[in-house]
């Protein structure tokens, strides 16, 4: 038996509770894993809440990310003591995730934990961070130079916005940070941004075209921010979406794409090929900072994970929440 959260799900009631798990529970696959760590992600939110339908089978344990060490493997690239990391591969959705202290997965998925990382420092990044990399290297993919222009981050408070700020100045960008909280303008600013605006002023339905600003954005909220933000994007600029906190709706036109050359770059990080999510993760251990990691991330245990997807979706929460599990690093 081993502690984690289980979601189930009957004609009563939709489930999602600490409890004592046996192994029976986890699904077919060649690497069992010991999870150190886990977090809590916007999507890991949906899952625990039930807001969105996210999970597909159940009893599910929720969980997109973990970092733990292999305690059992029939896959050749792994053996026993090995330190890797999982990110997405519909883990916590279709097949039980890291929000627990054991895990069973395909091989297939893993990747080594980075030796510049502890887990809990992977999980403090986690899926939000490896997304917020991805976004990077597509802007910079596109062409989008340091001396090009403002960077806009949208939902700047949450973990992917969170990541990314900290990522574009050390990398010479020059960052606008939109936020719904104005008040936490310090931390934003102490993560590397250079001006942080309302989310008021991209957020209401807006024109086709606007006075073009950006040189490149990365957005997580979707909908209106998205179609505004792609709107005032530069001559030959790019846009990298990854999130709908906002909806899953696109009100814009394809003014912008055809009239200015804009780039609207699409980042899935749950179905990403092995070679990009190496690269990406090679890329966060060179240009991360870690004392930014460190001041965007809290530490919870995994009994107050329940409460606190509910503030997540509320917009409650600021920067990484990392889950302790066996706090193995």
């Amino acid at each position: 038996m081993f502690q984690g959260i289980l979601i189930s799900k009957d004609d009563a009631a939709y489930r999602a509770t600490v409890q004592a798990i046996g192994e029976e529970v986890l699904p077919d696959g060649d690497v069992t894993v010991r999870v150190g760590w886990s977090t809590l992600n916007y999507k890991d939110g949906l899952a625990i809440t039930g807001r969105a339908p996210v999970v597909r089978r159940f009893p599910m344990i929720p969980g997109i990310d973990f970092a733990g060490t292999v305690v059992d493997s029939r896959h050749a690239a792994w053996k026993v003591g090995d330190r890797v990391l999982l990110n997405g591969w519909g883990v916590g959705e279709t097949h039980c995730g890291g929000l627990a202290e054991m895990a069973r997965v395909k091989g297939d998925w893993l990747i080594a934990l980075p030796a510049e990382f502890s887990a809990r420092q992977a999980m403090a990044i986690g899926t939000a961070g490896y997304t917020a990399m991805l976004c990077v290297m597509a802007l910079e993919k596109h062409g989008v130079k340091p001396g090009d222009g403002e960077v806009l981050v949208t939902g700047a408070n949450g973990g992917v916005g969170s990541v990314a700020i900290a990522l574009l100045p050390r990398l010479g960008y020059t960052v606008v940070a939109s936020t719904g909280r104005l008040g936490e303008s310090a931390y934003l600013t102490g993560l590397g941004a250079t001006t942080v605006i309302d989310r008021s002023e991209l957020s209401a339905p807006g024109k086709p075209l606007g006075k073009e600003r950006w040189a490149g954005v990365i957005d997580t909220v979707g909908s209106h921010t998205l179609a505004n933000a792609c709107a005032t994007t530069r001559y030959g600029g790019a846009v990298a979406a990854c999130g709908l906190a906002g909806g899953m709706d696109f009100p814009s036109s394809v003014a912008p794409f055809i009239l200015r050359g804009v780039t609207l770059c699409g980042i899935d990080s749950v179905m990403a090929p092995l070679a990009l999510r190496q690269a990406a993760w090679s890329r966060l251990a060179c240009d991360l900072d870690i004392a930014k990691l460190d001041a965007m991330t809290r530490e919870v245990a995994l009994a107050e994970a329940p409460a606190l997807a509910e503030q997540l979706l509320a917009g409650q929460v600021r920067g990484r929440l990392v889950v302790r599990l066996s706090g193995e690093n």
